[in-house]
């Protein structure tokens, strides 16, 4: 009895250890950033997004989906401004695209954009 305890804890220790380098494999990936090419045409976008209920599920959820469109050099969306500005390359991308990601970003939840404004400058 003693001796079967003793094989299952060591294989549950066994598994728990290689289960955690995955981990650390994968994290490491995650972690990983997308390379960004310098904008041909930099521009910046900015506008407020209504329908936001909160900082991490919402802001958070819309600023990770504009930084992985191709040609999006930086995206930041302030929740309690309910403001986002994104620079990026106008060559590759218009503002109306950058609308059209956030307003069909939400799962189950609807935002509205208003108040688009672009240029060089913010």
């Amino acid at each position: 009895m003693k001796f079967s305890k003793s094989i299952f804890s060591i294989a549950v220790a066994a598994i728990l250890f290689v289960s955690c380098k995955n981990n650390e494999k994968n994290l490491t990936k995650l972690d990983e950033k997308k390379e960004i090419a310098t904008a041909v045409k930099p521009e910046i976008a900015s506008f407020t997004i209504d329908g936001m209920t909160c900082p991490e599920g919402c802001a958070k959820t819309i600023e990770k989906k504009l930084s992985e469109i191709e040609g999006v050099q930086n995206a930041k969306v302030d929740f309690e401004k309910k403001q986002a500005t994104i620079n990026y390359d106008l060559d590759k991308l218009k503002s109306v695209d950058l609308v059209k990601a956030v307003e069909t970003s939400g799962d189950g939840q609807t935002y509205k954009v208003s108040k688009v404004k672009t240029g060089t400058k913010a």
